[in-house]
């Protein structure tokens, strides 16, 4: 077994196992919480911004969007070593050069596990990306 993370009873740790073959993006295959952690489920953020304005422009939504991301965790005490899911959706090819280094500045080398799924359309018209994540400590 492959772990990003050593290993802490008390920590969230990242596995690619072996015999899996090897993530196809930024992410680990299992994301592994620790016995009594306190979990956070938050709701899916998209790329409004502190105005309330929604870019037309999809990578102008993922910075927003990751900017959020970012608040939010700081809100609650949180980082992002604390996620451990997160679920992806967009209505639109997603750049992945720049997506992929948004995702960097967030999460560096320690990606929690990710779901992406591109669909028809998301609650509001103008929004191009949603992303839901989940933490512990």
């Amino acid at each position: 077994m492959k772990n990003n993370k050593s290993k802490d009873n008390n920590r969230i740790e990242r596995i690619n196992p072996v015999g899996v073959p090897e993530p196809v993006g930024r992410y680990s295959h299992i994301t592994k919480i620790p016995r009594d952690s306190e979990i956070y489920v938050f709701s899916g953020q998209v790329g409004v911004d502190f105005e309330g304005n929604v870019s037309s422009n999809l990578n102008e939504q993922v910075i927003n969007t990751f900017s959020n991301i970012s608040s939010l965790l700081s809100s609650q005490d949180l980082n992002p070593d604390n996620v451990i899911k997160v679920n992806i959706w967009a209505t639109e090819q997603i750049d992945w050069d720049f997506f992929d280094s948004k995702w960097d500045e967030l999460f560096g080398d320690n990606s929690p596990s990710m779901t992406i799924a591109y669909i028809n359309e998301l609650g509001l018209p103008e929004l191009k990306i949603e992303i839901e994540i989940w933490a512990a400590k």
